[in-house]
């Protein structure tokens, strides 16, 4: 997240519930999965477009590398068009690709999914294999299954992440009845922050905290720190704290002379070390780099005739953990990014 994107993701500028079994695993590819019908030989270097929150979001960064890796060792190359956590932008960008024809294959972190369906719908109907990886594009948060016929999905739903986030912190809580939880939500009227935060608060509830204060943390360590200043003056008492991996970095420091846990939502290295030191109680740690591979592994299959699953879990798909990094479940595991 830096932002975001849980931008978680999704950073640096990002800008990116049901239960856990509603978001599901298809039991057999959809037609999204179907091999392309008008596949590329096997011989042609194939070009990656990979339409990321934005260069300067540390989450976003450590995706194209993974799909750099790939499309290196696969004869392919990759291109990040950045949009800077811009909705608009990452349109127009998809838009002009189509027209150039520059890339057969489309990797898209949504800034916005739903301002993205009918661009991504243009691609699809222009021989461009799509696969939409990380947020959602459509209406749903709450689904990895394709929202725009045709599309590859590699998804993390939100409500899932939110759930998963609101699952560590009432672990954090222990026996502690009721206990104080406060959630720091990313963005202020960003839709993939607004289905996590309902998501989490949700589960939060039906397991028995309370959830005080209603705070914008962001994606920077500065915006956690600020968050974290006006917390503590307003429900000094919390006793848990979920927010982006960089705003509990931020955050914290502050209360360092009170017995308050943290929950991140971030996989980088700081939020592995310190999960892994016990300065955290956990992290949603979702392996982005692999990610990343993975999303230019299908893609590339796609376009290349191969039939693929037309939706997959990341999560799932990339950990034993279902992405929830307690201290148990890391030791030994390393981050491929720092924030």
């Amino acid at each position: 997240m830096n932002q975001a994107l849980r931008i978680t993701a999704a950073g640096a500028g990002i800008a990116l519930a049901l239960t856990f079994a509603a978001c599901s695993r298809p039991a057999a590819p959809a037609a999204g999965g179907a091999p392309s019908t008008s596949a590329a030989p096997a011989d042609q270097k194939l070009s990656i477009g990979f339409f990321g929150f934005a260069k300067a979001n540390s989450f976003a960064q450590a995706g194209f590398a993974g799909v750099q890796e790939y499309a290196s060792a696969h004869n392919a190359t990759a291109e990040f068009l950045d949009s800077n956590f811009d909705g608009p932008t990452q349109v127009n960008q998809l838009q002009d690709a189509i027209t150039s024809k520059r890339f057969q294959v489309a990797i898209v972190q949504a800034n916005d999914g739903t301002a993205m369906v009918n661009p991504i719908k243009q691609a699809v109907a222009a021989g461009i294999t799509v696969v939409v990886q990380f947020t959602p594009v459509g209406g749903r948060y709450d689904t990895i299954d394709p929202q725009v016929d045709g599309t590859v999905n590699l998804i993390d739903p939100p409500t899932v992440n939110g759930q998963g986030l609101a699952k560590m912190a009432l672990g954090a809580c222990g026996s502690t009845k009721p206990c104080k939880v406060a959630y720091l939500q990313g963005f202020a009227n960003y839709p993939l922050d607004a289905a996590r935060t309902d998501a989490a608060v949700a589960t939060l509830k039906s397991g028995g905290a309370d959830v005080v204060s209603n705070l914008v943390g962001g994606y920077t360590q500065d915006s956690g720190r600020t968050a974290m200043q006006n917390l503590l003056q307003s429900d000094p008492d919390v006793q848990v704290v979920i927010g982006s991996a960089q705003a509990i970095e931020g955050a914290a420091p502050l209360a360092k002379a009170k017995d308050i846990k943290f929950v991140g939502n971030g996989g980088s290295s700081q939020a592995y070390e310190a999960v892994q030191s016990g300065a955290w109680y956990g992290t949603y740690a979702l392996p982005e780099k692999e990610e990343g591979a993975k999303a230019a592994e299908l893609g590339l299959s796609k376009a290349r005739g191969q039939q693929v699953p037309a939706a997959s879990s990341s999560c799932t798909v990339l950990t034993t953990f279902d992405c929830l990094g307690t201290k148990d479940k890391l030791q030994g595991l390393t981050s491929p990014y720092s924030d």
